[in-house]
């Protein structure tokens, strides 16, 4: 290994990292990658040659220190050498989401101004040429997949593995510089740079240093006692910064290996089969297999059927204490046991779950009910509360101190206060250091003594310490007669039902709440064929009057339960109706996080939210959506608008007595 970093052992960069890695655990696995069905493997020694053998090959091709380096793809060990590679030679990595479309993959590559990309395959590919006339300074482009490109004007064009070779072949020559430039980096050299979801407005590039992301990675590990023997699978976006401090900050920290599925496809299969012992999901992935698991059972025999009821009944009852290592009896114990023999353990590794030590979920809140299951199978998750400009971690559940409706306490480093206004705010070693050309949003986001403000309204808990998250900051509004509107604090109550996939609620300045549903095409179309009902197309399904009365169901529900709290009581949803097409990023309504762009939806259904306020029964329109291969049609429907049931208020039926 000859990658190295002259200051004195200190671990100030991913490559001192990796050199580190390199000599320690030499022989252990640092990723694996399911190609053509078959894992292949390289342990940390040769995971320090291929980077290095990239990073000559990229000071050969030209790349300048400073340089921007856009790298675009699904998950795979070469693009997450690519990084290191690139910061080995003192460029700057800037991941982008490999599903994102033209005009948005322009802006960003614009932004940065990007010399070099590098892609993962043909696809990737065409999507940069189609722009690159737009792009004053784009060079060169490096592709990983061979396939497809034979024909291409290889002009601009290079081979990863060329690359690679060529940078071997000049190894002699090119080393002394590799040395040099890696000799430079400190904890002050920029690692990444990663663009927000863009909710509101245009990405803002974060600027992460190394500080940043190997303090986050260090306090993060210790905090759940990662090691090096750990697993991960690595499935989310690349351009996420959670995938970053999971599959390099703690992956480089710890040792431990990373995994990265065959394909998008194969992830539920390429879980059970590594079966890893650290895991991350947002709500969304948890929520589809608890749907899948109890779309089996409603499949399954009388008898199988009866067994998991009685034993999911008791796990309901004793598995999180069991878990959380409080007192439970004896009985209650064997019991479990026998629940864990029976159907547990067997759900748990049907699910990739069999060796989970440490699970994770953040982004939206999760249902108490799908969060309560998992830990009442004896799965370890919990919960966190993040963000890009933080490195991830603000906030993080301790073990034993695990709730449903908390994101836990501050994060090993970090400092939280809630201002007057109910904001959150945070400051720690993982603080971003700007946004890249955008000083103006820096100084809004960042005060001059690190505060930064999360956008987030919550409030810690006095009898816990614990932080409980409202809405977004900007959202929490007010209804016409002045009681608070929470409508965040509404959609995930919705997105509880397997049924709903997505809810956009609607109401600041009104005198009621409305909302906008999406139904979940996989849960709602099981039920549509165990009852026999046929059905051409999402849009067909979701005006079924037999889908309008199930959803009504759900609403009126959800109903019942806000008016529990007193304070958000307001939030009731008095009319609603089912969309007619999936909220969809390409369409612009969703962020590439699936992170619901409210105003654009406002503006774009107009017409609909309208409806949903004049008392119309229902409304007919059009409506432009994007297909996969890019074109641009319309779609239109009559859309059935109904009334929901309005529960009383708790303290007011008290109060009338």
């Amino acid at each position: 290994m000859t990658l190295t970093h002259t200051a004195s052992d200190a671990l100030e960069s991913f490559p001192a990292l990796l050199e580190r890695n390199a000599r320690l655990y030499a022989a252990k696995p640092a990723y694996r990658e399911k190609e053509f069905g078959i894992w292949q493997s390289w342990t940390w020694s040769e995971t320090a040659k291929e980077i290095e053998s990239l990073a000559l090959g990229l000071i050969n091709m030209g790349i300048a220190e400073g340089d921007y380096i856009a790298i675009i793809g699904r998950n795979r060990p070469y693009l997450y050498w690519s990084m290191v590679a690139a910061q080995a030679v003192g460029a700057i990595p800037v991941p982008l989401y490999q599903d994102a479309n033209a005009e948005e993959m322009a802006y960003v590559l614009d932004h940065c101004g990007a010399r070099f990309v590098i892609a993962g395959d043909q696809e990737q590919v065409d999507k940069v040429i189609d722009i690159q006339d737009d792009l004053h300074q784009f060079e060169h482009m490096i592709y990983l997949d061979p396939k497809g490109m034979r024909k291409y004007d290889h002009t601009r064009l290079h081979e990863y593995s060329h690359v690679q070779e060529q940078g071997h072949a000049a190894r002699d020559e090119l080393t002394p510089e590799l040395h040099r430039r890696t000799a430079k980096l400190n904890y002050d050299s920029t690692c990444v740079m990663l663009y927000t979801s863009g909710t509101t407005g245009k990405p803002k590039g974060v600027v992460l240093s190394n500080r940043n992301m190997i303090e986050t990675a260090k306090n993060s590990s210790e905090f759940d006692h990662l090691k090096a023997g750990d697993e991960v699978l690595a499935y989310l976006p690349m351009a996420w910064v959670g995938d970053f401090i999971f599959s390099i900050g703690q992956a480089y920290w710890t040792g431990f290996c990373v995994n990265c599925p065959e394909s998008p496809e194969t992830m539920m299969t390429d879980l059970r089969e590594i079966g890893p012992s650290y895991y991350f999901a947002p709500p969304r992935i948890f929520e589809t297999q608890l749907t899948q698991t109890m779309i089996r059972m409603e499949d399954a025999g009388p008898t199988k059927k009866k067994i998991f009821d009685h034993f999911m009944a008791h796990a309901r009852k004793v598995g999180p204490a069991i878990l959380d290592g409080k007192s439970v009896s004896a009985i209650d114990r064997l019991k479990y046991a026998l629940g864990e023999f029976m159907v547990y353990g067997p759900l748990k590794n049907m699910l990739g779950f069999g060796r989970v030590r440490v699970g994770y979920t953040a982004g939206e809140a999760i249902g108490p009910e799908i969060f309560d299951f998992y830990r009442s199978l004896g799965i370890n998750l919990k919960q966190l509360y993040g963000q890009t400009e933080a490195s991830v971690f603000i906030t993080q559940q301790p073990d034993g101190e695990v709730r449903s409706d908390t994101v836990g306490v501050p994060s090993p480093g970090v400092e939280v206060r809630i201002a007057e206004n109910g904001e959150v705010f945070y400051r720690s070693p993982g603080t971003f250091v700007e946004y890249y050309k955008n000083a103006e949003s820096t100084a809004d986001t960042k005060d001059p003594e690190g505060w930064v403000a999360t956008g987030d309204a919550g409030f810690f808990e006095p009898s816990t310490g614990h932080l409980r998250i409202i809405d977004r900051a900007k959202d929490v509004g007010q209804m016409a007669d002045g009681s608070l509107f929470a409508p965040k604090y509404v959609e995930n109550k919705l997105k509880f039902f397997p049924n709903i996939l997505e809810a956009v609620v609607f109401g600041a300045g009104k005198d009621r709440c409305t909302a906008f549903i999406n139904i979940d095409l996989t849960a709602v179309g099981n039920w549509a064929e165990r009852n026999n009902i046929a059905y051409a197309s999402y849009q067909e399904l979701a005006g079924h009057p037999q889908v309008l009365e199930t959803i009504q169901s759900h609403v009126e529900e959800v109903n019942r339960s806000v008016a529990q709290d007193e304070m958000l009581s307001g939030c009731q949803i008095h009319r609603f109706l089912v969309l007619h097409k999936e909220l969809d990023a390409d369409d612009g309504e969703l962020t590439r996080t699936r992170k619901v762009r409210r105003k654009i939806i406002a503006e774009k259904f107009a017409d609909l939210v309208g409806a949903l306020y004049d008392g119309s029964p229902s409304i007919y329109t059009e409506t432009e959506v994007t297909y996969e291969d890019g074109r641009k049609g319309k779609i239109r429907a009559t859309l059935e608008i109904r009334d929901a049931e309005v529960a009383p208020v708790a303290t007011q039926k008290v109060a009338a007595e």
